[in-house]
């Protein structure tokens, strides 16, 4: 995947990371670029699924909760991720190793509302054999600064930015 955005697609990315609001001539200006090729390389990343820019709001500042869940699959967990996909309360997926084959956030109103995603989505979803549930009291760290990683060996830095 790294391939697939080379050193100008992710310093505009960095550019984009610090504020997504930021004008394409801002960034040109600050990067040396043109301002036309920033507003190309955008539109290319944006279309191609590799980049959104979204206000991104705080789900426990407007008032709602957040837990996340790890799931134990047995069977096919493509199905189980394909169902998941369908509710509108989980806005995040991730296939992983460890404890549980696969992490998930939702979002949800109240208890009551969470015990009705559990029932009615996640625990019947096929090949859900079991759910922890780890509600999330307070975010410490939201960060979308992953730009800075791929960059840090073009900046004579390590993998991991030392």
């Amino acid at each position: 995947m790294r391939n697939l955005l080379d050193q100008t697609d992710l310093r505009i990315l960095d550019q984009l990371q610090q504020d997504g609001r930021r004008p394409y001539a801002a960034i040109a200006r600050d990067l040396g670029l043109a301002e036309a090729t920033v507003r190309h390389r955008v539109e290319r990343l944006v279309r191609r699924g590799l980049v959104q820019i979204v206000a991104a709001a705080d789900p426990l500042q407007l008032g709602l909760q957040l837990a996340e869940m790890g799931i134990r699959v047995r069977g096919r967990i493509d199905e189980t991720v394909e169902a998941l996909r369908r509710v509108p309360e989980i806005d995040y997926i991730a296939i992983c190793t460890g404890s549980f084959d696969l992490l998930i956030e939702v979002v949800f109103v109240d208890h009551e509302h969470l015990l009705r995603l559990l029932s009615e989505h996640v625990r019947s979803a096929p090949g859900v054999d079991q759910v922890e549930v780890f509600t999330i009291l307070r975010v410490a760290k939201d960060s979308y600064r992953y730009s800075s990683f791929a960059l840090a060996p073009a900046r004579g830095l390590g993998p991991r930015g030392y």
